[in-house]
């Protein structure tokens, strides 16, 4: 009986002697159904079913959590389907291409959940009608190279009632630092200007996402629209009414100074005025007419305009004893011809003419182009996101 005692303990000791890791599971407790921890797929479409008025401008997606997308598809009511992207990891699906004003458009396809079931896609949302839409013009082509004031300019084809809203789809990148801000001078004039003169070389690029941005009292954008172009050298035009001259400096050294005649002093009229214009376009002969000085269909050669209000810089054979010493034009500033076809062929659309001298400043009653005669403060309280 005895040795059969010791016998038992020293098998409980045996069991013990592997470590003390407390009671082992059960078979049954090791054994854990799949189905307990897998979860059916979780499926999100953007926009979902019945969804109304949808803006073409807003998220078109499907993510799934719990699972993957097996297969994804965006019909509209012309049998036509949305191309997409589907994500690596294949939880999310994305349009890559707008949707249409005043359509209809269909989900279908599936996803797969970590319980190995299918979920099916489906439902059908709708485009909202615009009761108009509106298009706008750029003053830059793609691809130019301007000069260091040149502003970007969308010029809109009614106007524009929501402007913050129209405001929030415009981005602009600069290769160089160069803050800048959106000024409205209109309801259907929108100028975009930096603090200070764009930095020389820079490129510069606009995306302006208006296709199902609201203009305000039902009226959308009509397209989205981008630009590329290139800021060029820096030369800037310095021309002093009093002193008779124009200047030309390119990267803050002057290289050129030519005689000149500026609007007539004792006419507020016909004065050139101060301010800092912007070279807006060119040409090699121009008619000049202005019916309340009684003259009309002067032929000029090589004309730069300056402003919108009937200045530039522009050859002038009978004036030439006028330049260098007397203010004699009637706000253009005249050069000999062959200064006048130098500067022609020098400048680019956006170089800076800056006027100083005369009793009159360059500005809104001017046309569109004053943006350099506003203060920044005055500049950036036009924006209606930040005035």
């Amino acid at each position: 009986m005895t040795v059969g005692v010791v016998a038992t303990a020293l098998g409980l000791a045996a069991c013990s002697s592997t470590g003390a890791q407390g009671p082992q599971p059960t078979q049954t407790e090791q054994k854990v159904s799949p189905a307990a921890v897998s979860k059916p797929a979780k499926v999100t479409q953007i926009p979902g079913d019945t969804a109304q008025n949808v803006s073409p401008a807003d998220p078109v997606q499907v993510t799934v959590a719990d699972g993957a997308l097996t297969d994804v598809h965006l019909v509209n009511d012309q049998g036509r389907e949305v191309t997409g992207l589907v994500s690596p990891d294949k939880h999310n699906w994305t349009a890559t291409e707008s949707l249409g004003y005043g359509r209809s458009y269909t989900w279908s396809g599936s996803a797969l959940g970590a319980d190995g079931k299918q979920v099916p896609l489906g439902g059908t949302f709708h485009t909202l009608s615009p009761a108009r839409q509106i298009s706008a013009q750029i003053n830059i082509a793609d691809n130019d190279t301007v000069g260091v004031a040149e502003p970007i300019v969308l010029t809109f084809s009614a106007p524009v009632q929501d402007k913050a809203s129209v405001e929030r789809a415009l981005t602009v990148q600069s290769t160089n630092p160069a803050p800048g801000s959106w000024a409205w001078l209109d309801d259907k004039t929108l100028h975009y200007r930096t603090k200070d003169y764009w930095p020389a070389n820079t490129k510069v690029t606009l995306m302006a996402k208006l296709y199902g941005t609201s203009f305000g009292n039902g009226a959308y954008g009509a397209e989205d629209m981008s630009l590329n172009f290139t800021v060029g050298r820096n030369l800037v035009m310095r021309g002093n009414t009093q002193n008779h001259h124009l200047q030309v400096f390119q990267d803050g050294n002057m290289i050129a100074d030519y005689p000149a005649s500026f609007g007539l002093d004792s006419d507020p009229g016909r004065v050139t005025n101060s301010g800092t214009h912007i070279v807006m376009s060119k040409s090699a002969t121009y008619s000049m007419s202005n019916p309340k000085y009684h003259y009309e269909n002067v032929v000029v050669p090589w004309a730069v305009r300056i402003s919108n209000n009937g200045e530039f810089i522009h050859g002038y054979a009978p004036s030439i004893w006028a330049q260098g010493n007397t203010n004699v034009s009637h706000g253009c500033v005249n050069l000999a011809p062959a200064n006048a076809q130098i500067v022609y062929n020098e400048v680019l659309p956006g170089d800076p003419v800056e006027i100083t001298g005369s009793t009159q400043q360059l500005g809104p009653k001017d046309g569109d182009y004053y943006d350099w005669a506003v203060g920044w403060d005055q500049w950036v309280a036009k924006s209606a996101l930040h005035g």
